[in-house]
């Protein structure tokens, strides 16, 4: 049976790319790529069981985690990422009118983030405005004179416009990582472990003690970052990520984690998965 896998859509988006590689990492056979409009659409449509895999960003160089992605896995604990790959992110602008002429640039709150300097510099009075996908906004400005889109230069032979400038984006190194979710746990080879918890105490020390059972264990955290509970003012989910090798493997991040879980009202485990770089041409 043919996969079905949900992607931020629509075609020509980063997210789109990262979908056909992970797919092919996978061994998925021939499967049917599904354009979703937003990230919740995105994750909603694996965990309502529409499709059997999806496809999101989670944490970008720049501006770090992807909060979508990160409040969606803690309210779908059934819900595992299998893979990641980091892609290179290089943004143009993209529009059918001159860059003097540009008063409006549109494209996702994130690729707007990763250009914010650029426009600052460039079109210091252009108006940012956001839209679900950089796929979108370069739909949305077609035929537009005034109108500018942030996107990938595969979009221009896509929609037929022209690109004002390339790369815009203010860090050469900007790379996002995507990662492939699906409701079976993955069991291969891992260099990564991600899970997230809340405290059942919030006092002094607290989250220093969680750490410590981290640092006795001798793993790395090569993330940790807070979300709101969305409950009550002060109350955070705390998401880490632990490097996986064959020191630290995973029976030992099996044991950490039920050192772990007196500690925390809530822990929910992501999955270990083995993520990679991926050069685009």
């Amino acid at each position: 049976m043919r996969k079905q896998v949900a992607y931020l859509g629509p075609k020509g988006t980063y997210a789109e790319k990262a979908a056909h590689i992970l797919s092919k990492l996978a061994n998925f056979q021939t499967p049917i790529f599904v354009p979703c409009n937003g990230l919740h659409s995105v994750i909603k449509s694996l965990a309502y069981n529409i499709c059997d895999a999806a496809v999101v960003p989670i944490e970008n160089s720049v501006e770090g985690g992807v909060t979508a992605t990160l409040d969606s896995l803690w309210k779908f604990p059934e819900i595992f990422i299998n893979k990641a790959i980091v892609l290179p992110i290089k943004h143009a602008l993209i529009s059918d009118g001159e860059l003097s002429n540009i008063s409006e640039v549109l494209s996702h709150p994130q690729a707007l983030a990763q250009c914010s300097e650029w426009l600052s510099e460039n079109l210091p009075n252009a108006i940012p405005l956001p839209t679900n996908s950089t796929s979108e906004a370069v739909n949305m400005v077609k035929g537009s004179k005034f109108r500018a889109a942030i996107g990938s230069k595969s979009l221009i032979q896509i929609e037929g416009l022209k690109e004002l400038a390339f790369p815009i984006n203010d860090v050469p190194g900007n790379c996002t990582r995507f990662v492939l979710l699906s409701k079976e746990s993955n069991s291969n080879l891992a260099n990564i472990a991600s899970f997230a918890f809340s405290l059942i105490s919030n006092k002094p020390g607290a989250l220093l003690k969680a750490i410590n059972y981290i640092a006795d264990f001798g793993f790395n955290m090569s993330k940790i970052e807070s979300r709101p509970s969305k409950r009550e003012l002060g109350e955070y989910i705390i998401y880490i990520d632990l490097e996986i090798n064959n020191q630290n493997n995973i029976a030992n991040f099996l044991e950490l984690k039920n050192k772990l879980e007196p500690l925390c009202n809530n822990l929910v485990d992501f999955g270990s998965y083995f993520s990679k770089n991926i050069e685009l041409n």
